[in-house]
């Protein structure tokens, strides 16, 4: 029987960062919460899955918040479409300013109206094991905070970890439950020895960054602690603008906040204060898949410790993890050894130094290699490109656009290009004329002519593209008409930025289950 007064939950996704220690696979334009790691979902489908399914007698959900950066709008929006999902609002910071004036938006957006629900907010790029523990967990937690207590996850710690933070506790507070407990500090990341020592007095929980709370009482805390982000948070959202569920505050204004986490900002000055803090225990196998190693963890292993996926054959090799999305990748007698690999890259590294990938991405960042950025096979919203062969002066792909799809009215200023299609039907605009072409017929773009590729059709449009021209970039664009709201005109427009505006369909960089791997 349903309560005569339920709790209203909106879920709140933090869909930032971009996974740097999972180099290759995470990228710039496609980080690790849009990657399946652990299963068929991508790590941000099953965060979405996990808040969604919170319901019960006494609890509402209501439609999902997510905070992300205008790059992943398309890629997050058709990941929840995908598994279901209704996106009530994607909230679109123009720059990164860390977790604390992501919240603050998401609470103000969250009180238009006149509601004040009871937000659930969680990271995009963890993983869990026990789903149903999560629940009976997150189902407290929604419960505390419907009182107006802000309660935070601790995760009971079973390795003296140095790579989070850590949350010290009183005793269970008396008439409740013994899995809450009074949060008396927050404590930084410590080195292994004071980890070892928390974990032997016990009391202390690993912080995994999720929080409940209702929206009203964080607007109240990060005004008590920082007025000037809650006061610069407040004039972008003034300044917001809105396009169906994507609503974008004033980029100036934003770009003025100052970057604070959650942490730092408010909970860490909440214990003893007026605004008490309050922590559920986590038991569910969590794990926020910081590195490589933290993805071997939580895999399955034969009887060698080894964790496999895609097409891989090894002799007398322990405790290795390989991902090989598109070849055949074989290991002889190594130990404790992460492999991973993609069309345009490779990376092998000791399983012990896995926190250390983040130094090869920078070394990319600064000599500005694409790879840093972008996989071969590069998602947009009306479907994908994958680059297969390249020379000096010509470039091949395979397109694919989605039914009742198209690319924008565009041309080029230093390229020509030759469609020829292989499935499908093609409506293609090539200056004043419109034709059809269907499998094995072909076309021919001339450099600077204005064209449009479309599929008027109910099955996906494949064509292999072949251009050349003495400038080949993905930056050579001029858009006359576009269905996504993208720049009118790209070529002033980075090509990592318009190439990450991405419509993920359930490729997931998973590796084939055929043994053949598959292409990111």
């Amino acid at each position: 029987m349903m309560s005569d007064k339920l709790i209203q939950v909106t879920p709140v996704i933090l869909c930032g960062g971009s996974g740097t220690r999972l180099w290759p696979l995470s990228r710039t334009g496609f980080p690790k919460q849009f990657l399946c790691l652990t299963g068929k979902e991508s790590l941000f489908q099953q965060a979405a899955l996990r808040l969604a399914n919170l319901g019960n007698a006494d609890i509402q959900v209501e439609s999902q918040f997510i905070v992300t950066g205008e790059d992943h709008r398309f890629l997050a929006s058709e990941q929840l479409r995908e598994i279901g999902v209704e996106l009530g609002c994607a909230l679109l910071e123009p720059v990164g300013r860390n977790t604390a004036p992501a919240l603050t938006l998401a609470a103000l957006a969250a009180i238009e109206g006149g509601a004040d629900p009871v937000l659930v907010v969680t990271p995009a790029d963890q993983t869990v094991v026990n789903a149903d523990a999560f629940t009976s967990a997150m189902q407290q937690a929604v419960a505390e905070a419907a009182k107006g207590t802000i309660v935070i996850l601790g995760v009971t710690p079973d390795k003296p970890e140095t790579g989070y933070g850590y949350i010290q506790t009183g005793k269970s507070l008396p008439g409740e439950s013994e899995t809450i407990q009074l949060v008396q500090r927050f404590v930084e990341k410590p080195d292994v020895d004071t980890a070892q020592t928390y974990l032997n007095q016990g009391g202390y929980y690993w912080n995994a960054g999720m929080f409940v709370l209702k929206a009203s009482v964080w607007l109240k805390a990060i005004e008590q602690f920082r007025q000037d982000i809650m006061q610069a948070t407040q004039t972008a959202w003034g300044k917001r603008t809105a396009d169906n569920q994507f609503v974008r505050p004033g980029k100036t204004e934003f770009a003025a906040i100052p970057s604070e986490s959650v942490d730092y900002a408010a909970m860490e000055h909440c214990p003893g204060s007026s605004f008490p803090i309050k922590m559920v225990q986590l038991d569910a196998g969590w794990s926020d898949l910081g590195a490589w190693d933290a993805v071997w963890n939580v895999l399955a292993k034969d009887d060698n410790g080894n964790a496999h996926l895609g097409d891989v054959l090894t002799t007398d090799s322990k405790n290795t993890l390989v991902h090989a999305t598109s070849r055949l990748v074989s290991l002889v007698g190594v130990e404790n050894l992460i492999v991973v690999e993609t069309p345009d890259a490779v990376l092998v590294v000791d399983k012990s130094r896995s926190q250390d990938v983040k130094d090869i991405v920078t070394q990319l960042q600064n000599t500005k290699r694409e790879e840093q950025s972008l996989h071969r096979k590069v998602h947009r919203p009306w479907g994908w490109y994958d680059s297969i062969d390249e020379g000096g002066r010509f470039k091949v792909k395979r397109i694919q656009v989605n039914p009742k799809a198209s690319l924008s009215l565009q041309k080029h200023h230093h390229r020509a290009e030759h469609w020829i299609v292989v499935t499908g039907t093609a409506e293609i605009t090539n200056g004043d004329k419109v034709l059809t072409l269907t499998e094995n017929q072909s076309t021919y773009i001339p450099l600077g002519a204005v064209h449009r590729l479309a599929n008027p059709g109910i099955i996906p449009l494949e064509i292999i593209e072949v251009q050349s021209g003495s400038y080949l970039g993905e930056d050579d664009i001029v858009r006359f008409e576009d269905t996504y709201g993208r720049a009118p005109n790209s070529a002033s427009t980075p090509a990592s930025v318009i190439a990450s505006e991405a419509r993920q369909s359930m490729d997931c960089l998973v590796p084939r289950d055929d043994g053949h791997g598959a292409t990111p």
